[in-house]
């Protein structure tokens, strides 16, 4: 946990970039950034949060494009954010590290770490990351027919217990698993 404080505090920008030369969307909303590994399903469970009206704009000093929607969760309104793919909170990449940076700046209300169920092992040091960074996580198994497909059982309570923070199944291309999400979302939301 120091090690990421650490982290953290030694990565900042020299000075703050996030309000500039960015279109200005949902000011005042709490926000819900997706974060994730490339090719998990991020921009799928974006556009099923968001619907269809998005703004598209480059993170400010960089080519990176971060999208950004809204949403109504029960009576909430949310900003979310689909942020570059991202494997570490140790970048090697510029979207890693507009991904990193986003979270530092922008400060989410709530953090969706997305993955692809099938391959949880090696996508879960990120979520631990991202835990010990004291972000607020849940974590989204997407893509679960296939990891049932091929056999896998996931117990989703137990990664709960473990983690201490909220897990949901999905599979973001057709909608199973987003009301949960959304209610787990909501729930979260009020507790803070």
């Amino acid at each position: 946990m120091v090690f990421i404080k650490k982290l953290f505090n030694r990565c900042k920008p020299p000075d703050s970039c996030c309000a500039r030369n960015e279109v200005v969307f949902g000011t005042g909303l709490s926000k819900i950034a997706i974060v994730g590994s490339p090719n998990v399903g991020k921009s799928m469970l974006f556009n099923c949060l968001t619907g269809t009206y998005v703004a598209v704009s480059n993170y400010p000093g960089t080519t990176v494009e971060v999208s950004r929607g809204r949403t109504k969760i029960g009576d909430l309104e949310f900003e979310v954010i689909d942020t570059p793919g991202m494997y570490s909170l140790l970048p090697i990449s510029e979207e890693e590290r507009v991904a990193r940076t986003l979270l530092l700046e922008e400060k989410p209300n709530i953090v969706i770490h997305i993955v692809d169920a099938k391959n949880l092992e090696r996508m879960l040091p990120l979520t631990l990351q991202l835990i010990e960074a004291k972000l607020p996580v849940i974590l989204v198994l997407n893509i679960i027919d296939e990891a049932e497909e091929i056999g896998m059982k996931i117990n989703l309570g137990y990664l709960e217990r473990d983690l201490k923070i909220p897990v949901v199944a999905t599979v973001s291309t057709t909608g199973r698993g987003i009301d949960v999400l959304k209610g787990r979302i909501e729930e979260y939301a009020r507790r803070a």
